[in-house]
């Protein structure tokens, strides 16, 4: 027994072996291989749900939990063709719900707006609250109706945003292995999700036996890709084809075309949606920027009349529906349906997800001896925001804490040019209205800067440390394919990989790739160690200190082809800074076509629209000081001369207008949202589904276009308010007949 079965064990080694020299590797390099092939296919489980579990991100829990929760209360039939089509669409985004349960769950969200308007009507017995609510539920509903498909439409904008770097990783292991299982492996392990998801997804199928090989599994895959992506379809397919080219420079030059064709579509495909970019981004700057903030000019004349006979913090609520929530949620849509269309390019990941050590700088760190103090940007965002929300909701706070006599007497408030801090006016009901003062509307300009620096703060210190280091390593990987163009030539010369990394790193001194090539030598001659732990050592390997998925594949490429001989390592090295330099190019190609866009779209976030919505403010402020002391001025001609030929319509024509205060947080709160809405589609555009970009750019236009507001609205609010009092002085003046 004993002797069958050192029998097995020798002939399981012979195969092991002769495998293993057919793969073109080492058997050290095989059985390490093979154990990374064992231990990474226990992570697929044999149950699916427990799959997703594993290796789905969690920001669709709620809304698969709030569908299914639903779905259990009300059924919904969504119709044959709806049904079929939410199958795919649930199919596509991972989603642990069913087409039933989504329809369901956007129907009672109806119910519920639906109900909420019909208390706030009974409350407030206002139709326009009644209407309001059903205009919002039956557009909420055709929204969450939709979101299925924008979710889709989202992971196909992730997933295509990656496709290159696929077919980079894929051509790069091919290049000195020949075999398409490993290839996408290298690439799954590479890629973050949702496409190194579906990677995994499509060897899962293989592992669980829903297909018989990963190529008829692949080819499945890529099935759905048809209608969006034709060339990274076309692309694997020539990576696939290159497996049964008999000559070793036929493999490698299909190879060469799978990825040549990938880059070339992509430009192609780029430079038509540039094209078709300028009547949307024209649109959306003028629904959501000139047209609405341009209408604010005669909002307050308009205001003033309706004032008459409606409280002014009514009407300030109603504008506020319209501009704070309806407006916005408008422009997001125009926004991520523009992005939507965006094509495949060449995408970025958040390295602190995918290395758990870079996660701290998330944090503000500050460095006390040996010691690392983490504090959270939330805490320092909150407390910036709550401190300077105090400041500005402190005027409307006021009425519910002074006496009424106290605030209607002007004087404990009024300086000796005439501006009023509070100005609070009795109301026709009784009731207190205000604050009218230049004051107030100089306080309330702290409600929109603690919105802009609380959330620009949190975006910015959140992702700033990341972005830098990340920053720091793109500019490592653009110089990356000089230096393996010059390690592949030390290394054909016949100089081990160890004295050529050496020799490079003396050359490139002074450059980041001359730091990270002195790191390997350094962790070589001095740490004792081989080249895989100088390179990937958790404590102390180079790639720490430069995290890239394009330097890592490198210098896995770099370890897999020395083990087969230094000329298979130069040969490979060349190849693999030829793919860099040739997707570097389309990349600047693609930043070319989209400069003009970019640039304008910029200007128009950081200077443009706070410019815009702070001489607005101004104007506003000096029209509602004026119609309010005309307002005055005719009911005291009405009290002295009742005898007077003033038209009795007159008399009611003017109400007390809305106070410049609720205005000015109004338009604040608007311009916060656009600059966020503008934001994201400027990012989008500029590079695509990149969630730490955009915090970034998010972040650092909220707070320099939240200051730029805030100071222009301030200056032209006083400047205006000193015209106006002027011209209130002239009115006051008057002789009363």
């Amino acid at each position: 027994m004993g002797a069958d079965k050192k029998e097995k064990e020798v002939l399981a080694r012979k195969y092991s072996l002769r495998l293993a020299r057919e793969l073109g590797v080492n058997d050290t390099t095989f059985n390490a291989e093979t154990s990374k092939v064992v231990a990474n296919a226990k992570k697929y489980s044999s149950n699916y749900e427990q799959f997703k579990k594993e290796n789905l991100p969690k920001k669709l829990t709620l809304y698969e939990k709030a569908c299914n929760f639903c779905g259990r209360i009300l059924k919904v039939n969504p119709g044959k063709k709806r049904t079929e089509e939410l199958k795919k669409l649930i199919t596509l985004s991972h989603l642990n719900t069913t087409p039933s349960a989504t329809v369901s769950f956007s129907v009672i969200v109806f119910v519920l707006i639906l109900i909420l308007g019909g208390a706030a009507w009974f409350l407030t017995n206002s139709l326009f609250v009644l209407g309001y609510a059903l205009i919002i539920g039956l557009v909420v509903m055709i929204a969450l109706i939709k979101l299925p498909d924008f979710f889709a439409n989202n992971w196909r904008l992730q997933a295509s945003n990656q496709m290159v770097q696929c077919i980079f990783y894929m051509a790069a292991f091919m290049r000195h292995t020949s075999n398409i299982e490993l290839a996408v492996r290298f690439s799954a392990d590479r890629l973050s999700p949702p496409l190194s998801l579906d990677l995994k997804k499509v060897m899962w199928d293989v592992e669980t036996e829903k297909y018989e090989t990963l190529k008829e599994s692949l080819d499945n895959y890529l099935e759905t890709w048809k209608d969006w992506n034709l060339e990274f379809i076309e692309s694997v397919h020539l990576l696939e084809g290159s497996l049964y080219e008999p000559s070793e420079d036929k493999r490698v030059g299909m190879i060469d075309k799978g990825l040549n064709l990938m880059l070339e579509e992509t430009y192609e495909r780029m430079l038509r949606y540039t094209h078709d970019l300028k009547s949307p981004i024209t649109m959306l700057y003028m629904l959501g920027l000139v047209l609405p903030i341009l209408g604010l000019v005669i909002l307050p004349m308009v205001a003033s009349f309706m004032t008459s006979d409606t409280a002014p913090l009514t009407i300030a609520a109603y504008i506020a529906l319209f501009y704070n929530l309806t407006i916005p949620i408008f422009l997001y849509y125009l926004t991520k349906t523009t992005l939507s269309k965006r094509p495949t390019g060449y995408g970025e990941a958040d390295i602190a997800e995918e290395i758990p050590a870079l996660k701290k700088y998330r944090n503000i760190v500050l460095r006390l001896g040996n010691r690392e103090l983490l504090i959270s940007p939330l805490f320092l965002s909150l407390l910036a925001g709550g401190v300077m929300l105090l400041f500005g909701l402190a005027p409307w706070a006021l009425q519910f804490t002074i006496s009424e006599q106290v605030l209607l007497s002007e004087q404990p408030f009024e300086n000796a040019f005439g501006f009023k801090l509070l100005d609070y006016r009795l109301y026709s009901d009784g009731g207190l209205i205000g604050p009218y003062g230049l004051g107030a509307s100089v306080l309330s300009m702290f409600v929109p800067l603690a919105f802009g620096i609380g959330i620009g703060l949190y975006f910015l210190l959140r992702s700033q440390n990341v972005f830098k280091i990340r920053e720091r390593s793109k500019k490592l990987e653009n110089e990356f394919a000089s230096a393996l163009f010059h390690l592949g030539n030390r290394v054909g010369d016949g100089i081990p990989v160890e004295v050529a990394i050496e020799k490079v790193a003396d050359m490139m001194k002074g450059t980041a790739s001359g730091e990270f090539f002195s790191l390997l030598s350094v962790n070589m001659r001095k740490g004792g160690m081989d080249l895989q732990r100088a390179i990937f050592d958790s404590k102390t390997g180079a790639i720490n200190y430069f995290p890239s998925p394009v330097i890592e594949s490198a210098m896995k490429v770099l370890l897999e082809s020395s083990r087969k001989g230094p000329k298979s390592a130069s040969s490979a090295l060349i190849n693999v800074s030829e793919y860099i330099k040739d997707i570097h190019r389309v990349n600047e190609r693609l930043r070319d076509l989209m400069a003009d866009i970019i640039s304008d779209m910029k200007q128009q976030v950081s200077i443009l629209a706070p410019a815009i919505a702070g001489i607005v403010v101004g104007i506003t402020s000096m029209i509602v000081g004026i119609l309010g002391s005309l307002n005055k001025q005719i009911a005291n001609i009405s009290a002295l001369s009742p005898d007077s030929t003033i038209p009795a319509g007159l008399l009611s024509l003017f109400g007390e207008g809305v106070p410049t205060y609720y205005l000015q947080i109004i338009i604040g709160v608007y311009i916060i949202e656009v600059i966020y809405i503008m934001s994201i589609l400027i990012n989008g555009i500029e590079s695509g589904s990149d969630r730490l970009s955009e915090r970034y750019t998010v972040g650092n236009n909220l707070v320099k276009s939240t200051i730029v507001y805030v100071f222009i609205a301030l200056a032209v609010t006083v400047v205006f308010n000193a015209i106006a009092s002027s011209i209130i002085g002239g009115i006051n003046t008057l002789p009363v007949t």
